[in-house]
C-alpha cells in the first residue's frame, strides 16, 4: 500500500511545526509573521533593499525519484535560491516553498524531501516563512523563492563589467556535469555509483564569497554558474555590452578519479553553482577558504574568444543549459 502524501492541510500543519523550529534557531529574526497568514512579514535591514529569486526543481528535467535521494533534491531546490542571492553579494533573510506531488509520491519522500530543505536552511539561518501546496496530475514540482538583502545600491548585477577586466571562477567546474555523465552508465547501489552521485548532489551556494566581495567592492559583475561557464559568462556579456577571452588552461576542472573533466564540460556542463566574476582590482587567490581563480579578462570585442592549450584562438559559443532547446539536465 503506497502511504499517499497527507491532506493539504496536514501537510501544511507539518510543515509549520518544522519551520517554526527551523526559525526559533533563527537570530536574525528577519521573519515577523511566518507560516500561517495569507502573507509573510518579513522586516528589512534599515538602509538596505530587497533581493527576490524563484526556482523550480522539476522531476525528471532537474532530478529523478530512482537516482536522487529526497533529502538531497530538497538540499539542491534551496541551494538554487541561495546561490542566486550569493551572486548579487546578498544575504538571504527567508525562503519559500511550493510544492506540488501526485497521488503517487509517498509521504516518506515528501518529510525526506522537507527534511533537506530545513536542514540546509538551518545551516545558512534562512527561516522557511511561507509557499504553497498543490497536487500535480504527474510527478513532482517544487518552486524555491528566495528574499534577501543588500545595502541600498550596492547589488552585484551582470551589467557591471568594463573591457579590461580580468575574469575570476570560485572552485572548480565540471565535476557535477561529468559526474552525471557516469551516472547514467552504471548501476544505482554501487560503490562507484554513490561516489558520483555525491559529486552531482552536493552543490554549495557561495554566499559568503559574495558577501565579501560585495563588502569590499572588488566584483564589478557576477553571475552563478548554475547553467555552465560559456551560458553564464554569455549573460554578463550581453548586459554589460564587453567581450571575453577564456584561457583553456587556466579553467579549475574538477577532478573525477585521477584525471581531470574534460575541458567540454568545464565550459557547458553547468550545475557547479559557483561564482563567475569580473574585476578590476586585485583578487586574492582564496575567499572564504574558497579557491579562485583568474581564467580570462573582458575585451571590447563583442564576441567569446577561447585560447586554447596549443595557443591558438576560437570562437567560444554559450552551450550550456536552456530551456525549450531539446536538451535535458537531471
Amino acid at each position: 500500500m503506497i502511504d499517499v502524501p497527507l491532506s493539504e492541510k496536514k501537510l501544511i500543519q507539518r510543515i509549520r511545526r518544522s519551520a517554526r523550529g527551523d526559525r526559533d534557531r533563527d537570530k536574525d529574526k528577519s521573519v515577523v509573521t511566518g507560516i500561517g497568514d495569507d502573507c509573510a512579514v518579513l522586516r528589512v535591514p534599515p538602509g538596505h533593499e530587497l533581493l527576490v529569486t524563484t526556482d523550480f526543481t522539476i522531476e525528471n528535467v532537474h532530478f529523478r525519484r530512482d537516482w536522487h535521494r529526497p533529502e538531497l533534491v530538497g538540499r539542491r531546490c534551496l541551494t538554487r535560491g541561495l546561490s542566486d542571492i550569493a551572486a548579487m553579494g546578498g544575504e538571504p533573510l527567508a525562503a519559500f516553498l511550493s510544492l506540488a506531488v501526485s497521488s503517487d509520491v509517498p509521504q516518506k519522500w515528501v518529510d525526506r524531501f522537507l527534511k533537506g530543505v530545513l536542514d540546509l536552511a538551518a545551516e545558512f539561518k534562512v527561516p522557511l516563512a511561507g509557499g504553497d501546496t498543490a497536487q500535480s496530475r504527474a510527478g513532482i514540482q517544487a518552486d524555491i523563492v528566495v528574499v534577501g538583502s543588500v545595502p541600498k545600491g550596492k547589488a552585484v548585477l551582470r551589467s557591471g563589467a568594463n573591457a579590461g577586466e580580468q575574469i575570476y571562477v570560485t572552485g572548480e567546474l565540471g565535476g557535477s556535469a561529468a559526474a552525471l555523465a557516469r551516472l547514467m552508465e552504471l548501476k544505482p547501489g554501487g560503490p562507484e555509483y554513490f561516489q558520483h552521485f555525491s559529486r552531482h548532489s552536493h552543490p554549495f551556494a557561495r554566499v559568503a564569497v559574495g558577501r565579501w566581495l560585495r563588502q569590499r567592492g572588488v566584483a564589478s559583475a557576477m553571475i552563478d554558474l548554475s547553467d555552465g561557464l560559456s551560458t553564464d559568462l554569455d549573460h554578463i556579456c550581453q548586459e554589460s555590452h564587453v567581450g571575453a577571452e577564456i584561457e583553456a588552461e587556466a579553467i579549475p576542472r574538477a577532478q573525477v578519479g585521477k584525471k581531470p573533466v574534460a575541458l567540454e564540460l568545464a565550459l557547458h556542463g553547468g550545475d557547479d553553482y559557483e561564482l563567475l566574476f569580473t574585476s578590476a582590482a586585485t583578487v586574492p587567490s582564496k575567499i572564504a577558504g574558497v579557491p579562485v581563480t583568474r581564467i580570462g579578462r573582458t575585451t571590447q570585442s563583442a564576441e567569446m574568444r577561447l585560447i586554447g592549450v596549443d595557443g591558438k584562438v576560437r570562437l567560444l559559443k554559450a552551450g550550456g543549459w536552456e530551456h525549450f532547446q531539446g536538451n535535458q539536465k537531471s
